[in-house]
């Protein structure tokens, strides 16, 4: 044999030998969940199911990290240089998966999607005003205002290449209101641990370990062994648990409350609270309801009507049965974790049928009125079996609600177009302050980056927009924590929505697979370890 020939032979037996070891050591991972995400933008729909699939693709500039601290991303440091000025540092030798460089041009460039009228993130950049490059590695975000709290907001916008954006058509969020089909809705290009492969929607996400990743050799980071992870949303919970217990996946982030005993005897689950409270907002804006037999008025307008609602609910009952002890009730709209929350103000208006029918005749409604709830069916633990129990709780008292569930892909665009006389909403709190809640949920919809983004009842109280305003820019923390306690207090005296419970959630998994239990409830798959 010619040395050539040797020294080509040697080579093919070591990648051979590579390979064999390479598939040795390949873990995958299989996980599951009730629904899908309903486009892979990342500017353009906040909500938990889509930024579960692009958290493990794209980064922000600050991450969180395993107790949801804020530890440096894409950013390794930022400063406050002036009141109205932030400066970060970014990491040197990040790459996007199409091997383009991360620099500043791409954080510019991301900023500013984020706050156009398409985005859905937008409360994230609020008072940003610009955002400037120095250098490659130096980036300025000036502000309209002081804002105290700009880098915990943007550990939720997500990083893109500037370059591809523009190569794909892609310089603006998919509008999801329109069901808009562009690029970015399956085809993705980030800087973090896992690139996508595959997609097919409400079918199968394949996504691939990128041994490139910068976070790889920082342990804080990460300690998984995940090499490529298939994600199946699968809206049957018998279905789901089936593919559990089989052995078809690995990992199911919402197991149905109902069978989570059955699962311990054979299966790891871990529970934990969530940052996420479950309520009903209602639409208080328009003077006759879309789906209501009530003509020529609104009767959500009236307090005594919102309190009759309110009254008649059994709480505790959703909490035993409905949740089987799975959630805690609630008269506010964040929990604990968040800052802001005080118990003073975490009061429910007590269960009480008669007081209840009381306060409907006293409003001119003594035999009650029709009216359509709007409620999603795979987004929150039990959603559809909450408003269907809450539903015959509302006939005690003659209010006769339609019942209208549906999936979160048809569920979100309908209240997005304000076409909901009255819904269920759970709401997260990824930056872990009272201020995203009050200003994305109660402020009025003035057309300001942020404000009543999610506000689709068009709540105004002009009281309530004040005390936002102050939360907004107070740097003394003593006023700016007297501001939310005031505004605590208008809601829960003038009930703009009716609070139910701050979600319990179980993640359930083979035993073979190891992990951090979140209370944003976001895997991180970088943290998951198969045996």
């Amino acid at each position: 044999m010619s040395l050539k020939r040797a020294y080509r032979a040697a080579l093919l037996a070591g990648a051979m030998a590579i390979g064999l070891v390479a598939a040795a050591e390949a873990k995958p991972f299989r996980f599951s969940v009730s629904g899908d995400a309903n486009t892979l933008d990342p500017h353009s729909q906040n909500a938990g199911q889509v930024t579960l699939i692009l958290r493990q693709i794209y980064e922000p500039l600050i991450l969180r990290g395993k107790k949801l601290e804020m530890i440096p991303g894409l950013a390794t440091s930022w400063q406050s240089v002036e009141p109205n000025r932030w400066r970060f540092q970014l990491r040197r030798g990040v790459k996007f998966h199409d091997g383009s460089d991360f620099n500043a041009d791409d954080v510019v460039f991301s900023i500013k999607r984020a706050l156009l009228p398409t985005s859905n993130y937008s409360i994230y950049v609020d008072t940003v005003a610009d955002a400037v490059r120095v250098d490659d590695h130096t980036v300025d975000i000036v502000t309209r205002i002081p804002d105290p709290i700009l880098p915990d907001k943007l550990s939720s916008v997500f990083m893109m290449d500037k370059e591809w954006s523009e190569k794909n058509n892609a310089l603006r969020p998919q509008n999801t209101r329109e069901r808009e089909e562009m690029f970015t809705v399956r085809n993705t290009n980030g800087t973090g641990p896992y690139r996508l492969t595959s997609r097919e929607s409400d079918v199968r996400t394949e996504l691939a370990r990128v041994d490139s990743w910068w976070g790889w050799e920082n342990k804080g980071l990460n300690d998984g062994n995940v090499t490529q992870i298939t994600f199946r949303p699968v809206g049957s919970d018998a279905t789901r648990v089936a593919a559990l217990l089989s052995g078809e996946v690995d990992f199911v982030l919402d197991p149905p409350l109902q069978d989570v005993a059955r699962l311990k005897q054979s299966l790891r689950v871990l529970e934990g609270p969530e940052v996420r409270t479950i309520f009903f907002a209602m639409d208080m804006h328009r003077d006759e309801l879309l789906y209501s037999d009530v003509k020529g008025k609104n009767p959500l307008k009236d307090i005594r009507v919102r309190k009759a609602l309110y009254h008649a609910i059994d709480s505790n009952a959703i909490h035993t049965r409905v949740m089987r002890g799975q959630s805690i009730p609630t008269g506010t709209f964040f929990p604990p974790q968040v800052n802001g929350y005080i118990k003073s103000e975490d009061v429910r208006l007590a269960y009480d049928v008669e007081r209840a029918k009381k306060l409907l005749a006293e409003a001119g409604y003594p035999n009650g009125f029709e009216i359509t709830l709007d409620c999603p069916n795979n987004r929150y633990i039990n959603d559809e079996q909450i408003c269907q129990a809450v539903v015959a709780m509302w006939t005690r008292i003659g209010v006769r609600a339609k019942l209208n569930a549906m999936p979160l892909a048809t569920f979100f665009p309908k209240i997005q177009k304000d076409d909901s006389s009255l819904y269920l909403l759970g709401w997260g709190v990824p930056t872990y302050d009272a201020l995203y809640s009050f200003q994305s949920l109660l402020q009025s919809r003035d057309g300001q980056p942020g404000n009543g983004i999610w506000n689709y009842g068009r709540y105004s109280y002009a009281e309530m927009d004040r005390l936002i305003n102050i939360m907004k820019t107070e740097l003394d923390s003593a006023k700016r924590t007297a501001a939310i306690n005031a505004a605590l207090k208008i809601y829960r005296e003038d009930v703009p929505h009716i609070p139910l419970h701050h979600q319990m959630i179980p993640w359930a998994m083979r035993q073979t697979v190891n992990t951090v239990h979140m209370a944003n409830n976001q895997l991180e798959v970088k943290w998951v370890k198969v045996d």
